[in-house]
């Protein structure tokens, strides 16, 4: 069979439905899972679907695939794909597929694959590929059922989340697959909810299911602005990320959201690690260690996250896009929702969340910033500068995912996207002035090695 070999990406398979993403595609990723599957011993796959309105057909394309490997499947339906992976210990088969597009348009949908306990990143979705293209692929003939695990995921939350007062929160799903369930679990752990946008729809009318956008919080922000809500949560389209916004309307960002997760985990987990990725704060070295705990600087992509919270055995990890990762009381996945709770459970013993969260460390920092290069061209380039980029009065030099340049007074970053042909910058400082200087570093080597680079965005 021949593939677009674009939509094997590195810590999923996306593409636009019926061009580069087709229910034969589907249907043949499927059969190569379960082949991988049946290598690996397993018997049974979860599979689970967002809102969009090509989920049902790659679902259904997807589910004959691995049933052709004679893998049985377990359909749970339209689910947040944390439920997914929940479903995979709830019924102990390790192994789980969501067709989820996240927080790419309409048009878009994707695949995220779980096999035998490892979520599948890298070499081993090229794997997938090759197998599909050479027809190496074993047959046989599954079972198909489908389960609701709804109540059980409501329930385990519920079970282990105990808020210390009634709260009032808004949350904001983006007409994502999270809006079937958020309302409901906010609700049961005693919080007064105020939903928005809460009506599963593919077509996402309001406003792009991504929280990491600030423009997508505005809505929050007036919500909180308006009502009696103490705080605003937002969930990505898939429900794996959250994003927080305060009743001054002041966003948190998930690095910053780590810090108060950290002191809460470290207060049971004394001298545990804490993971976070090259994009976030440095400002959580300090706060790591001053709660007890061992900070460690890790790879961008939550696929990465999770291998190394499983070599590590780190009860806590995130990424600054909102992928949060708790092996403290939970299973060491990203769970969007899960994490709205433990959040709600740590500021429900306060009189202020707003003040709470707020004072939090912050530095002057940049959003995420693009530079857009050629197909192919940004790993090229960034290894090309981590041969040979000078930064004089740097004081460290971290070349463990792109290059994270280190001063006394703030830190630069710039890697190559795992998921688009980009340079992604980001800048930290404690003043506007060390933030210039950085940036200007910064521009001067991306003007040194890629003369042609067009102004980061």
């Amino acid at each position: 069979m021949i593939l677009d070999s674009s939509i094997f990406k590195a810590y999923d398979i996306r593409g636009i439905v019926d061009k580069t993403l087709t229910e034969s595609v589907a249907r043949s990723v499927g059969q190569a899972l379960g082949t991988l599957g049946a290598a690996k011993g397993v018997k049974k796959f979860i599979v689970g679907r967002d809102g969009r309105h090509s989920g049902p057909k790659l679902a259904a394309a997807l589910a004959e695939g691995l049933q052709a490997a004679g893998m049985d499947v377990i359909d749970t339906g339209v689910v947040a794909t944390p439920m997914v992976y929940f479903a995979t210990h709830h019924f102990a088969t390790g192994s789980g597929v969501m067709v989820t597009g996240s927080h790419n348009p309409p048009e878009y949908n994707g695949l995220k694959m779980m096999v035998a306990g490892e979520t599948l990143s890298g070499e081993a979705i090229q794997g997938l590929r090759h197998m599909i293209e050479d027809g190496a692929m074993v047959s046989g003939r599954g079972k198909f059922e489908k389960s609701d695990v709804r109540e059980q995921y409501l329930q385990r939350i519920v079970g282990d989340v105990k808020l210390a007062r009634k709260m009032k929160v808004a949350i904001d799903c983006g007409n994502g697959s999270p809006g079937a369930i958020a309302p409901e679990l906010f609700t049961r752990l005693g919080c007064e909810v105020e939903a928005l946008y809460c009506e599963v729809d593919g077509d996402f009318p309001n406003h792009h299911p991504d929280p990491a956008k600030p423009e997508n919080l505005v809505d929050l922000i007036e919500a909180l602005k308006k009502g009696d809500s103490e705080i605003g949560l937002a969930f990505d389209g898939d429900g794996d990320r959250l994003g927080v916004v305060t009743k001054r309307g002041s966003i948190i960002y998930p690095d910053r959201q780590l810090m108060l997760f950290a002191a809460d985990v470290l207060s049971r987990n004394p001298g545990g690690e804490v993971i976070f990725d090259v994009k976030s704060t440095r400002n959580l070295f300090d706060w790591i260690r001053k709660h007890g705990g061992k900070p460690t600087l890790w790879k961008t992509g939550h696929s990465l996250i999770k291998a190394k919270l499983k070599e590590t055995g780190a009860p806590l990890a995130g990424e600054m896009s909102g992928h949060v990762f708790f092996k403290d009381r939970w299973y060491g996945f990203d769970d969007g929702l899960y994490a709205g709770a433990r959040l709600l459970e740590i500021l429900s013993k306060v009189a202020d969340p707003t003040q709470t969260l707020e004072s939090l460390p912050d530095s002057l920092s940049t959003p995420e910033l693009h530079v857009n290069v050629p197909e192919g061209a940004n790993h090229k380039l960034i290894a090309k500068m981590q041969a040979s980029a000078k930064f004089p009065g740097a004081t460290d030099i971290v070349t463990l995912d792109g290059l994270r340049v280190h001063y006394a007074d703030g830190f630069g970053l710039i890697r190559a996207s795992n998921t688009t042909p980009v340079l992604v910058m980001r800048f930290e400082a404690d003043s506007e002035e060390a933030l210039a200087r950085i940036r200007g570093e910064f521009d001067r080597v991306l003007a040194e090695f890629n003369p042609t680079s067009a102004k980061p965005h």
